[in-house]
């Protein structure tokens, strides 16, 4: 039997994990480009433009617009839908905040559903059960570059007559059923926060079909104002944020947007290659991928089962770091069990939205709210897959955790 390195054994892994640049000259002459334009607004430069005509394309969708956040990206569709006061907006209690940020500004009301525990994405049998007459939308959250099953949530939007908004900051070139993920529902919203597949520091972009939808969010997004018409003020008759993508963040993620599809399909064959190598380990549940789909790994996430492996996560994954190779807990709780949905205080020092007088009924939010979801937050581990690793880096995440798990006798 080996011995572990956290017993005093040779580690599995003993060179740095790959590296590399993301950003090159390509970004530097876009960036060059912008400046020389003499102006950084979108509407009178080019890159914001061009940007956003190129992302349409790519996803097939007919239109898109540019926000300065995913955040801000999410809200703008909410918006654009009429997500507004008293409303019911459905989503997943695994997500970001930045998920739940837009249905609370529109002073609408988040309402959890479970989850799959297989994909860890919004489960449609319970979206339906929590419809009541005040629901207007479904928000789809595509955790980790997974997609959710989109025929079974959009038969429940169909049926009920709900929109469908898919958050795709973590699912960039994700696909379901051989559709990309946020080219499915009436509205798809991505990221580019520094985190994400691809990066202009911040930034955000909505995707639609549906010109009237367009023209919504593109008033949305910057304060209102209509500058598809001859006169930008005319019609201003409800608030909308400024949500407007700079010039600079343009002009970076055109640069970006060139990358993306290597940087995608490199995530998903590491991916692939994990799961094959580790998916036969007793107490290690691999993520299922909806057959027909495809994965573009944000990270690589899987269920550990304790009582089948003889071993608690904290010890394994414990073991498993001492080999050179970071694996740990998702880091993330439901969200429902933060205090400003325990105590229901969206806006400080007042209870709104939820007790507003267009929602006129209460609504709780507690531990064992949706079980599965609990689940699966408790039992995930996650470790970084990044295009920039190498062969052998991947090769060593598989042998660190085979190792301890031969250890264990998983």
């Amino acid at each position: 039997m080996e011995t572990l390195a956290i017993h005093g054994g040779p580690k599995v892994k003993t060179t740095p994990f790959g590296t590399g640049r993301r950003f090159d000259y390509a970004e530097v002459q876009q960036l060059i480009e912008a400046l020389d334009q003499n102006t950084l607004f979108y509407w009178y430069g080019k890159k914001v433009k061009e940007f956003t005509r190129k992302f349409a394309d790519m996803y097939g969708r007919k239109h898109c617009v540019a926000a300065s956040s995913g955040t801000g990206g999410i809200h703008v569709a909410l918006g654009t839908l009429g997500v507004t006061e008293g409303d019911e907006v459905i989503v997943s209690p695994v997500t970001d905040m930045g998920s739940i940020i837009g249905i609370l500004y529109q002073n609408a009301i988040p309402v959890f559903a479970d989850i799959d525990p297989y994909t860890y994405n919004i489960d449609a049998a319970s979206i339906e059960s929590k419809i009541t007459d005040k629901t207007k939308a479904i928000q789809v959250v595509h955790l980790a570059g997974n997609a959710a099953d989109m025929d079974a949530i959009m038969d429940v939007a169909q049926r009920h007559n709900l929109r469908v908004v898919e958050d795709c900051a973590q699912s960039y070139e994700c696909f379901y059923k051989g559709r990309r993920a946020g080219a499915i529902g009436d509205i798809g919203c991505f990221s580019t926060n520094d985190y994400k597949h691809i990066s202009t520091g911040d930034g955000g972009m909505i995707i639609m079909d549906d010109y009237a939808l367009y023209e919504k969010a593109h008033r949305f997004a910057d304060k209102n104002y209509n500058r598809l018409s001859a006169d930008i003020r005319v019609g201003i008759e409800y608030i909308a944020p400024n949500y407007r993508m700079s010039e600079l963040q343009g002009a970076v993620a055109i640069a970006q947007l060139d990358k993306l599809e290597w940087i995608c399909a490199r995530r998903h064959e590491y991916g692939e290659r994990i799961t094959r190598g580790i998916g036969g380990i007793c107490g290690i549940i691999p993520r299922k991928v909806i057959e027909g789909g495809k994965s573009s790994f944000y990270d690589y996430l899987f269920r550990f089962d304790e009582k089948e492996a003889g071993v608690s996560k904290a010890d394994f994954c414990k073991a498993v770091c001492a080999e050179g190779v970071y694996l740990g807990g998702y880091g993330r709780t439901c969200v429902y069990e933060y205090g400003l949905f325990k105590n229901r205080v969206g806006y400080e020092g007042t209870h709104a939205p939820f007790d507003s007088k267009y929602y006129g009924r209460e609504i709780v939010y507690e531990t064992g709210l949706c079980p599965e979801a609990e689940k699966v937050v408790e039992t995930i581990c996650a470790c970084s897959v990044k295009e920039f690793y190498t062969d052998q880096d991947i090769d060593d995440i598989v042998n660190a955790i085979q190792k301890v798990a031969r250890y264990y006798n998983m």
